[in-house]
């Protein structure tokens, strides 16, 4: 027979909201600019993979980028911020779970350089993907974080 403890913790968890006993929901902001079709991709590649995206269009992603301190020679076409980690390009999924989990002295964020096809809201049917590198960057030099490999 289950004791009186027991049922008081077990009534109380039944009233507890739903949220309240799910896993903690990881947010990333997001700022692109409105003409720009991939990055409309690359934040429905974040929801497919469980993120709750803070999708802003903005006229510029510029005063951002500044912000986040996203070197030039890294960017690419949107900006997104998750833990106070910068996010630049095509960031996949896998490696935004990588750096959260690993968080890495002197890093401040992860960029996908320009655009390579097949990365996550750059897929073109009929087209492989290239192979590309997420540079990590921060306080040391630009260095390759994670290799995705095309087809």
């Amino acid at each position: 027979m289950p004791s009186r403890r027991s049922l008081l913790a077990a009534a109380a968890l039944a009233v507890l909201p739903i949220p309240a006993l799910a896993q903690r929901v990881t947010r990333i902001s997001v700022w692109r600019d409105p003409s720009c079709g991939c990055c409309s991709g690359w934040v429905a590649h974040l929801r497919a993979e469980g993120f709750a995206v803070d999708d802003q269009v903005v006229r510029s992603v510029a005063p951002v980028r500044r912000r986040l301190g996203t070197p030039a020679d890294l960017l690419s076409c949107h900006a997104g911020e998750v833990e106070g980690f910068a996010l630049e390009g095509h960031v996949p999924a896998a490696a935004i779970r990588h750096l959260l989990a690993e968080r890495p002295v002197g890093v401040r964020g992860l960029a996908v350089p320009e655009m390579p096809v097949g990365s996550p809201g750059m897929e073109v049917p009929g087209q492989p993907a290239d192979s590309y590198e997420v540079i990590a960057f921060g306080e040391a030099p630009h260095r390759p974080y994670m290799r995705f490999h095309g087809a």
